[in-house]
């Protein structure tokens, strides 16, 4: 992740990403892209959205693959389709995700703000 504050000390890098606002924090929630997606929109990386499909390649899920349920900027963790864990009471619940630790392999390019961001990088879809 890019350095939030001016000063290098991980304390005050750590405070910065607690009170940062919603519209830094989604900045932050960037995943890297495959290779084909790399190779045909010249992006490296982007902000992880709802329907995005990734793979895990960290972790207990490290090879799973699946749609992006939901993005809670708030801790900074993905809710991804097949990524559950079993609670004592025998419930599903999703198992947090960073996202540093998946790959976006296909975008979810509805969105009329994400077209807009791979044209504002001056890369277009081919």
């Amino acid at each position: 992740m890019a350095r939030l504050t001016k000063s290098r000390q991980p304390r005050k890098q750590r405070k910065a990403l607690y009170n940062a606002p919603f519209h830094l924090r989604q900045k932050q929630v960037t995943a890297v892209l495959s290779r084909e997606l790399r190779e045909k929109f010249g992006v490296r990386n982007l902000p992880v959205h709802k329907g995005d499909r990734v793979r895990v390649l960290r972790g207990e899920f490290k090879g799973v693959e699946g749609n992006v349920v939901k993005v809670n900027l708030s801790s900074y963790i993905l809710n991804i389709d097949g990524v559950t864990r079993k609670k004592a009471s025998g419930d599903q619940v999703f198992a947090p995700i960073h996202p540093s630790n998946v790959m976006i392999i296909k975008l979810n390019l509805d969105d009329e703000k994400r077209r807009s961001i791979l044209e504002r990088r001056g890369h277009t879809e081919e």
